[in-house]
């Protein structure tokens, strides 16, 4: 195994000598990749100040906690707050908090009122852990549906999830798990057996996920459609709106324009065959279909099931009053690895948030002059 990784890695390394040390792209690549390491820092440095704000705030609070859990110890606590707690505590645990009455007596509680049964434990045991209830008098009226109920019609539970069950996690928890991972993974890559592979892979994972701070799905895009990674731009072209529009409908004028479209192969009305250069220039291949198309107004489209590179978009025209026209474009991609392979590809060069710009400008030239870029796929 450990040979085959030493060859696997020799070839890597070579391969990123050649692409990085080119005659021709060497120059650009590497000072491409200076700016991205400058930018990360940047980012690292925002970052590790946000984290030591959340830090610094959930410490304060904790210690707010605990002085007010002392400073209540002994005291009594008057049957008025104690509602308004358990009214609390009822909006994060039931999806019908209004639902419920609730009568105080010295610490005694007492619920009742409809309640839909899958709630009605959960309920019961948050109140009963309330600092200052002595008793909970069970009176609830529970439904195993809220059909024939009115006030069980609609809402839905406030409670959040543990926050690593979260979609979003907060700086401090990008920071231990990243940290935890970066344990993990360090441990798989020193040991040997399947066991620890097992462990660098999920140490791995959890690094990737603390960086990215998206969901698992969406890291690896499976399951995740299209919407994965996002993009609009917006540019004004010197041009009639029905030149435009016609400009865009006919996709073979996309290698005229854009750097990594080689071929766009037309199919079955609304349908199109789509060549493309990948990262370190590989070629990647998929169909596409247009959904809605109004003239001179928009074009939208997205991948047949099964393409690598899962993705939809809608391009809209609009007149401007001096004759130019308005493009307003948003694409939302599923990138091979999903934002995994995002991340790899701008590191190559090939991330369409940052040559968007550049195509779109070589859009714009080649409709206003007609004059094709010389740095175009088609040039």
């Amino acid at each position: 195994m450990n040979k085959g990784l030493s060859m696997i890695g020799g070839i890597g390394l070579g391969a990123g000598l050649e692409y990085l040390f080119d005659p021709e792209m060497g120059d650009r690549r590497r000072a491409m990749i200076r700016d991205k390491a400058v930018e990360a820092l940047n980012k690292a440095e925002e970052a590790i100040e946000v984290t030591a704000k959340d830090v610094q705030n959930r410490v304060a609070g904790l210690v707010s906690e605990l002085r007010s859990r002392v400073t209540e110890m002994g005291e009594e606590i008057s049957d008025e707050v104690l509602e308004a707690r358990i009214r609390a505590k009822l909006g994060m645990v039931s999806a019908h908090p209004g639902a419920i009455e609730i009568r105080v007596n010295n610490g005694q509680v007492t619920l009742s009122g409809p309640i839909l049964a899958e709630e009605s434990e959960r309920v019961l045991s948050a109140i009963s852990a309330i600092k200052g209830v002595s008793g909970v008098e069970n009176q609830l009226e529970s439904h195993e549906t809220a059909d024939n109920v009115p006030s069980l019609q609609g809402g839905r539970r406030r409670m959040q999830p543990f926050e690593l069950m979260r979609e979003n996690w907060s700086p401090s928890a990008r920071t231990l798990m990243g940290f935890t991972g970066t344990v993990l993974t360090l441990y798989g890559l020193r040991r040997d057996g399947f066991f620890r592979t097992m462990v660098g892979t999920v140490g791995l994972g959890i690094v990737a996920r603390s960086i990215t701070n998206m969901p698992m799905k969406q890291m690896v895009g499976i399951g995740a459609g299209p919407d994965v990674i996002d993009v609009q731009k917006t540019i004004a072209i010197a041009a009639p709106v029905e030149k435009v529009f016609e400009f865009w409908n006919n996709f073979q004028n996309f290698p005229k324009f854009m750097a990594n479209v080689r071929e766009v192969q037309l199919k079955e009305e609304g349908k199109s065959h789509w060549v493309v250069s990948g990262p370190a220039g590989i070629p990647v291949e998929w169909d596409a279909e247009i959904t809605e198309r109004i003239p001179n107004k928009l074009i939208a489209w997205k991948t047949v099931p099964g393409s690598v590179v899962e993705h939809a978009g809608v391009v809209r025209f609009d007149s401007n009053s001096d004759g130019t026209t308005r493009v307003d474009i948003k694409m939302s991609y599923n990138p091979p690895a999903g934002a995994l392979g995002h991340v790899v590809a701008t590191l190559f060069g090939a991330d369409p948030k940052s040559e968007m710009d550049a195509d779109l400008a070589r859009m714009k030239t080649l409709i206003e002059t007609g004059i094709r870029p010389h740095d175009a796929a088609a040039a």
